[in-house]
C-alpha cells in the first residue's frame, strides 16, 4: 500500500529540517493520491525539478508502491520551471509542490533515471 501524499510530504519536510536545511509546501494537493513535484533551488540562483516516476520503472510490486520521482528539469531558470509546472496543474489540479533548498536530494528521495 502506498503511503499517502500528506504523510510522505510531511515527512520529506522534517527530513530537510533535519538536515539543517529548509523546506516549504508551495502547493497543497490532495491528501490522499495528490502527485508530489520537487523544486531544488541550487546556491547558484538555479533549480532541478523532480516529479513522479512512471510505475513501470519497476516489476516489483513492494518497488511500485514506493514513490519514486525522475528529474524532468536541470540546472533551469525559474520561469523554465513555473511553466513546467503550470502545464502540469492543467493536467492535474491535485498535485502538491515541495520546495528544497537543498545541496542534494539523495538519502531523501528516490530518484530512478529513465
Amino acid at each position: 500500500m502506498r503511503l499517502k501524499s500528506e504523510i510522505f510530504v510531511s515527512a520529506l519536510v522534517r527530513r530537510v529540517f533535519s538536515a539543517g536545511d529548509f523546506a516549504a509546501i508551495e502547493r497543497k494537493g490532495a491528501d490522499a493520491a495528490g502527485a508530489i513535484f520537487i523544486r531544488q533551488r541550487l546556491r547558484t540562483g538555479l533549480e532541478n525539478l523532480y516529479g513522479p516516476a512512471p510505475q513501470s520503472f519497476s516489476d516489483d510490486e513492494e518497488e511500485r508502491a514506493e514513490r519514486r520521482f525522475e528529474l524532468r528539469l536541470t540546472n533551469a531558470e525559474a520561469p523554465e520551471v513555473e511553466a513546467l509546472l503550470e502545464k502540469e496543474r492543467r493536467f492535474d489540479s491535485d498535485l502538491w509542490v515541495v520546495e528544497l533548498e537543498t545541496e542534494t536530494v539523495e538519502g531523501l528521495v528516490t530518484v530512478v533515471s529513465a
